[in-house]
């Protein structure tokens, strides 16, 4: 399986694109994941936030096809524990050859994108930045694969 993780501009931290580069390269050894960061044009930030969410929409389609699973990060999404996400990845690698994990910009995803993509996960009920979700998701997909992998990372 193919894990696809889109995420909409730069990190701005030094530290905060550190640690998603440690998660990115611990996750690899287990998968083969990409992370795709779509730069947005400065002159998008200044139209009203509905205006940006669809901007991101358009970008963000053209790394969608069809058959790809694509789940969207919403802190209004599924919840479920890491031994449970760790499960729902375990099932999901024998349905799909490609999953596309959407970390959207600081205002989320459009009604639009949620109606087209309506599978979301949530990592909480509390709001992150846009920037600091893609260090917690990759950690806990890191710690999924440690789980599946009866690695010593995840304490019971």
């Amino acid at each position: 399986m193919k894990i696809l993780i889109l995420v909409i501009d730069k990190v701005s931290s030094s530290a905060i694109q550190e640690l998603i580069n440690e998660y990115l390269n611990r996750v690899k050894h287990f998968c083969n994941v990409d992370l795709v960061t779509i730069t947005m044009p400065k002159n998008v930030r200044y139209k009203s936030i509905e205006e940006q969410k669809l901007e991101e929409q358009k970008a963000l389609i053209k790394h969608i096809s069809d058959s790809d699973k694509v789940i969207l990060l919403d802190e209004k999404g599924n919840e479920m524990n890491s031994e449970e996400f760790a499960k729902w990845i375990e099932k999901s690698r024998g349905i799909h050859k490609k999953m596309v994990f959407v970390i959207g910009g600081p205002y989320g995803f459009s009604e639009e994108f949620k109606k087209q993509f309506p599978y979301s996960i949530s990592l909480s009920k509390m709001t992150f930045s846009h920037e600091m979700v893609r260090v917690i998701f990759l950690e806990q997909l890191y710690r999924s694969f440690s789980i599946l992998h009866n690695q010593k990372y995840h304490h019971k």
